[in-house]
């Protein structure tokens, strides 16, 4: 099985665990999203071990381990992106399965298993879709609870209309299936929150970066990253432009 194969049928199928889990009834909201994390977390844990022994692995829910910086293969997952959206039974939530090989976002699959009505999909880097034309009117998709201050002022900027939604994975996804042309944050996330969409971003033509235009590192000691940019090729020089003026220079 290819590593982008492998990468999406791991998220595909711990997405159906996730659902399962939530469809059972026994839990909800807090209680939820906690059992969801430990149920996928463990099932993609062991199934990468198993799978691929001789790469590196980083889980937003597993203790990091630093020997895999010794690996130029590391496989990057968050077991649910969006635990908040997920115990809430939104359809905004994701489950990522990223490989960065020496340090690029190369491989991935990103499910959404709560779109289409339940019915789910699964966006992978070695089966890009044709993304969908941009409106007239740009979107902007920002956190449902918490808009960042530059993606908000940027928008206004270039007239772009704000679309609140819920996970990283979902927000980036969204680019690509034509609901948003736009994702802008710069509210801190990890390395498991944009590895998985980034490359499966990449591998449908957008352009990705941090948001002063340099390159996205993965498999690094420190995991935090300050910022993402996903959109569409044609309009990242004039947002990388316009959040500059926002943005105070270090």
């Amino acid at each position: 099985m290819t590593d982008a194969a492998l990468a999406a049928h791991l998220a595909q199928v711990a997405g159906q665990l996730l659902l399962t889990v939530r469809d059972s009834g026994m839990l909800s909201l807090k209680a939820l999203g906690k059992a969801g994390d430990a149920t996928a977390n463990q099932f993609l844990v062991h199934a990468l071990r198993e799978q691929r022994p001789d790469d590196g692995l980083l889980s937003e829910e597993e203790k990091d381990n630093l020997d895999r910086l010794n690996f130029a293969r590391t496989w990057i997952v968050d077991p649910v992106d969006g635990t908040r959206e997920y115990g809430e039974a939104r359809s905004d939530w994701a489950v990522h399965v990223g490989l960065a090989i020496d340090g690029v976002a190369s491989v991935g699959a990103v499910a959404l298993p709560g779109a289409n009505g339940g019915a789910g999909i699964v966006l992978r880097t070695d089966q890009p879709v044709a993304v969908p034309p941009a409106p007239a009117t740009l979107r902007m998709v920002v956190s449902r609870t918490r808009p960042a201050h530059e993606a908000v002022t940027v928008a206004g900027a270039i007239g772009a209309e704000l679309v609140p939604m819920g996970s990283a994975g979902a927000k980036a996804m969204a680019v690509i299936l034509g609901d948003a042309d736009i994702y802008l944050h710069s509210g801190g996330q990890f390395e498991w929150d944009s590895c998985a969409p980034v490359a499966v971003a990449l591998a449908h033509g957008l352009h990705c970066s941090r948001i002063d235009g340099s390159a996205l590192v993965y498999n690094r000691a420190d995991t935090y990253m300050p910022d993402l940019l996903i959109c569409r090729k044609e309009h990242a020089q004039m947002v990388l432009a316009e959040v500059a003026k926002v943005t105070p220079r270090v």
